[in-house]
């Protein structure tokens, strides 16, 4: 009998600990469970070199989102960016999306200006005005073979 309730005992404990390390996967691998509490946004750049799936999007400092993906659009031939926002962050079409810097040689993110529009972009619209990243090793090379005046 005593055997019996230290098994029962063990295997509660070791239960609880799957559903705990269940959790912190989602949790940390920010999935959502029931629904979602982003939408998705799209911004065409020019270059958006350096700019990897995952890294942030930000407002003001204030983190609001990640980068989804990054795809070649083959009728512009640009960099199609898939931006994911949380659902409490309401975007104007004359937002604004440049492709920054933290830092000296940091990661790159996702920096989002404000408009002053009415008009509110919808999950699924695309973030017209955008600034790609700006690219040092062109502008060392200009510089070097006297491209800059």
């Amino acid at each position: 009998m005593r055997r019996s309730s230290v098994e029962i005992s063990v295997g509660i404990f070791v239960l609880i600990g799957f559903l705990c390390v269940g959790y912190l996967t989602i949790r940390l691998g920010q999935m959502a469970w029931f629904g979602d509490d982003h939408y998705r946004l799209y911004a065409n750049f020019e270059s958006a070199t350096g700019l990897k799936a995952g890294n942030r999007v930000e407002m003001a400092g204030v983190p609001i989102g990640r980068v989804a993906n990054i795809n070649l659009d083959k009728e512009e031939h640009m960099a199609r960016v898939e931006l994911t926002i949380r659902r409490d962050i309401k975007l104007t079409d004359d937002v604004i999306a440049s492709v920054k810097t933290a830092g000296l040689i940091g990661e790159k993110y996702i920096k989002l200006s404000p408009g002053g529009s009415d008009i509110i972009l919808e999950p699924e619209d695309i973030i017209i005005e955008t600034i790609s990243t700006v690219d040092i090793e062109e502008l060392i090379s200009k510089y070097v073979f006297g491209g800059v005046k």
